[in-house]
């Protein structure tokens, strides 16, 4: 797996492998929302916020919402690309985004919403996580003109 940092945004190359696809030889369409995941687990980790540091300081980041829209196929062996963001980041909400390619070719976009949760409670960042808001907010602001 390839990665390579954008500024905030994060982006990785990687191959279809042949258990994650279907009897036809295309992607089945759950693989796209692990990709996502390994997206963002990843971008955070490029950021300086590595998902395990931060559930051993008390700090979760649960799923509140997601979306995924499939626009072709991707199929065993295709190189992909995987591109994800901050789209949206204010008070207690964080939203990431992301899209992926094979070559130049949109096969797939999509949209994760999360909260931030402290020690087992809600909590807004800017007030109690002041370092994971300085980052985040920066990430915000730099990826505003990647996807």
């Amino acid at each position: 797996m390839i990665q390579q940092k954008t500024n905030c945004g994060f982006r990785t190359v990687f191959r279809v492998r042949y258990y994650e696809t279907d009897a036809m030889g295309i992607v089945h369409h759950s693989n796209y929302l692990r990709w996502f995941e390994l997206g963002r687990t990843e971008y955070l980790r490029s950021v300086g916020l590595p998902y395990r540091a931060l559930e051993e300081q008390g700090i979760a980041s649960p799923v509140t919402g997601i979306r995924c829209h499939y626009h072709k196929p991707a199929r065993y062996d295709d190189e992909i690309t995987l591109k994800v963001v901050v789209k949206a980041y204010k008070n207690t909400r964080l939203t990431m985004a992301y899209e992926i390619f094979r070559d130049e070719l949109l096969l797939c976009s999509g949209e994760s919403d999360h909260a931030f949760i402290y020690e087992g409670r809600p909590v807004a960042p800017r007030r109690s996580l002041p370092d994971l808001d300085k980052i985040l907010s920066k990430c915000l602001q730099s990826d505003s003109t990647e996807v």
